[in-house]
């Protein structure tokens, strides 16, 4: 039995937990909200991320990181990008106090704004060497929602330790969720982040009526610009086309349980993204994460026209119908 420390009780840091514990690993969830790590352990729910989902009996909650920490084999982020510098400050002293190594892993979906960095280049910044022995990340098509009722789920998880990789799947297989594992570690990471963008679009072309064809379109078409800017930063061009790629991107840009996706509705549907964003009650990673996009564009001498038109759609004013047009009328080229 391994023990894993989960910090983070949003949705899919317990869907996640609670399909650690469903397969009898010894897991603490943490929480920085003491009633609803009372809620998962009183109630076996956490009804304001999962509402109706029944938990693991075995499943346990706290919202004192150290006691989550506590003798732990793997240690799981599962926090918002934003959060992440922050709950890996308060790890590196646990970890220092007890002279405790960890496997560290983290199913974040983003990039940090300003710097650009991915989770684990985070984490390696705050966290000492000494106090992990292997660095792992769970990315693709895998709604928290889903999983938590038992729906069949494949996910990769990258690392460029494969012993780090194969604790996790071991920890999280079941006939329910099959883990792979891969050595990519940047390709995983931005694949995860870098198809939020794409779904956000996805969303406004439905919100606006488009179908099916514009909808396939629009993901093809955005699949080779997460590969282009994946490529230029060192990822292998091959994991694009894996659970962590196109997978990823196929149920984030599809699926009415992505918030990315319910985002792009709403904007199409004349809302400002203030609004939209404090309805939603939870992060959209990618409207920040496209930030970062177009950075690495001008970084890298990159021909990303979806991004760009998206961030000129959210952040410049240009309108949705515009930015539509002005994709479908570019000069016409190869496919590439």
């Amino acid at each position: 039995m391994t023990k894993i420390a989960v910090l983070g009780a949003g949705s899919w840091g317990t869907a996640l937990a609670n399909t650690m514990a469903k397969n009898g690993q010894q897991v603490m969830i943490w929480s920085h909200k003491a009633d609803q790590a009372a809620e998962i352990n009183e109630r076996h729910q956490n009804d304001r991320y999962l509402p109706g989902a029944k938990l693991e009996d075995n499943l346990q909650a706290t919202d004192q990181m150290a006691a989550a920490v506590s003798g732990a084999d793997i240690v799981l982020f599962v926090v918002p990008t934003k959060a992440i510098r922050q709950v890996a400050k308060q790890l590196a002293a646990i970890l220092l106090a007890n002279k405790q190594s960890v496997i560290l892993a983290h199913a974040a979906k983003g990039l940090e704004q300003k710097t650009h960095l991915r989770i684990s280049q985070m984490l390696v910044e705050e966290i000492p060497a000494d106090c992990y022995s292997g660095l792992a990340v769970i990315s693709g098509p895998s709604h928290a929602e889903d999983v938590v009722k038992g729906d069949l789920t494949a996910i990769s998880i990258g690392s460029n330790d494969v012993r780090a990789a194969e604790a996790l799947q071991g920890a999280l297989a079941n006939a329910h969720f099959r883990p792979y594992t891969n050595h990519d570690l940047i390709g995983s990471e931005l694949g995860g982040a870098l198809k939020n963008i794409i779904a956000i679009g996805s969303g406004m072309l439905i919100g606006k009526g488009y179908g099916a064809n514009a909808q396939a379109a629009l993901l093809t078409r955005g699949l080779v610009e997460i590969r282009e800017v994946g490529q230029a930063l060192g990822a292998q061009p091959e994991t694009f086309l894996g659970l962590a790629g196109i997978g990823d991107l196929i149920v984030t840009g599809m699926s009415p349980n992505s918030r990315n996706y319910r985002a792009g509705v709403a904007l199409a549907s004349g809302k400002p993204l203030a609004q939209v964003e404090e309805e939603m009650g939870m992060v959209i990673e990618g409207v920040n994460t496209i930030k970062a996009v177009v950075d690495f564009e001008k970084e890298y001498d990159l021909d990303l026209p979806i991004t760009r038109t998206l961030y000129q759609v959210i952040y410049e004013g240009k309108t949705i119908d515009q930015g539509i047009n002005d994709l479908m009328t570019r000069p016409l080229k190869a496919e590439d």
